[in-house]
């Protein structure tokens, strides 16, 4: 069903999505799903990190700085300090970014890497890294799968009416959507296979964003093209409020040399709860590597200074392209919000620390209140909810 193509054993992580869609979890879920996320999104930062820095060198050369960000706000505010160029656009939006910076989404996490030029006492933005964030990957999963299952139950439903019209006959006058979403709740309460949707690929949570000006551009694409360890899978040029060119590169990484570090102190502190100690823990992670996937696919995004300005601070903006995303979705019944609420639960759970998965608290075919998946998440972490304060 979901193949996240920038994670290793994206099979094994896949059959697990569709188990959970099912209510089919498997009492060793909890250990499978913390090497699922936890080790791929550590192997995910190492890969991202040796290739995103060979192509910054390749640009740059040895004028080449890095700084970790962890909020938009500090990504906002190194992009607006020191800009390569100057127009009018340039300035208005820069003044009015430092006007009112509370007014552009700082608060919002960012897994990154900004990269700089160095010229004398300036610090010139050249792009970034970034990690697709948990909530963000759940979020983008759910939606992909819901218009997918919809899309497949809605051309069931069409066939039946047509074959329903030809035996002259009629059923009950329900909208294509509602008959869409019976459809699929009864396959799934019933065990019964769910209408074919095929492999749906995800192929951004590993991103790399390039500030290069259109006669810089081909320049980049022939480098790449001439790596051994990188094959461009598509180009897509987006145009209009926003635009970009967004690159899938497919990535064979070197797995024996980025295997070799031991885990972080934060991987093996989720991993020991679940009974794994530093030892085990590093050796499941270099086995897990070596075992995984030889290659992975990520995003690059090439866009000028100016563009990118107005993706963050200007008529674009990221933020608001997200909500605007949330809030015109063509389906926000039930369903669609359950396989929301069970996503974000799976991408949160090897957060949790959890040694047992046990009862699943979303079944796609029941129907709950917002307030309902608050208290499961409050629950998973231990967080008394209000008025149960002890």
């Amino acid at each position: 069903m979901v193949s996240i193509t920038s994670y290793l054993h994206r099979t094994a992580l896949r059959d697990v999505i569709a188990r959970w869609m099912r209510d089919d979890p498997y009492p060793d879920d909890a250990v499978l799903i913390a090497k699922l996320l936890n080790f791929n999104n550590l192997y995910v930062s190492r890969y991202l990190g040796f290739l995103a820095g060979e192509i910054f060198r390749e640009l740059h050369g040895d004028a080449l700085a890095f700084q970790r960000v962890s909020r938009k706000g500090v990504l906002k505010d190194i992009i607006t300090h020191d800009p390569p160029y100057r127009t009018n656009r340039i300035d208005s939006l820069i003044g009015a970014y430092q006007a009112h910076p509370g007014r552009f989404y700082g608060n919002t996490p960012f897994h990154g890497v900004v990269y700089f030029k160095q010229e004398g006492p300036r610090r010139i933005y050249v792009g970034s890294s970034r990690i697709k964030r948990m909530r963000r990957l759940a979020e983008k999963a759910s939606r992909r799968i819901v218009d997918g299952l919809f899309g497949a139950a809605v051309t069931e439903v069409i066939e039946d009416k047509i074959t329903a019209a030809k035996n002259r006959w009629t059923r009950a006058p329900l909208d294509d959507d509602c008959l869409a979403e019976e459809r699929i709740i009864d396959a799934i309460e019933k065990r019964r296979c769910l209408p074919e949707i095929g492999t749906i690929e995800i192929n951004d949570v590993a991103g790399i964003k390039l500030i290069l000006e259109d006669d810089e551009r081909s320049r980049f694409l022939d480098l790449l093209r001439r790596r051994e360890d990188c094959e461009i899978i598509e180009e897509e040029a987006h145009r209009g409020r926003y635009n970009a060119l967004n690159v899938t590169v497919s990535f064979h990484h070197p797995f024996d040399e980025l295997s070799r570090e031991p885990p972080d102190a934060a991987t093996l502190a989720l991993m020991e709860c679940l009974g794994l100690g530093a030892a085990d823990s590093a050796s499941s992670f270099v086995d897990f590597v070596r075992t995984g996937e030889k290659k992975v696919r990520l995003e690059i995004i090439i866009s000028s200074y100016l563009e990118m300005l107005e993706s963050e601070v200007g008529r674009s903006i990221h933020e608001d392209r997200i909500i605007e995303q949330r809030m015109n979705r063509r389906y926000r019944g039930h369903l669609a919000r359950n396989v929301e609420y069970l996503m974000e639960y799976l991408f949160v759970f090897p957060s949790s620390g959890r040694r047992s998965v046990g009862d699943l608290p979303i079944k796609l075919g029941n129907r709950y209140l917002p307030d309902y998946f608050d208290g499961v998440l409050k629950e998973l972490f231990g967080i008394p909810a209000i008025g149960n304060l002890d």
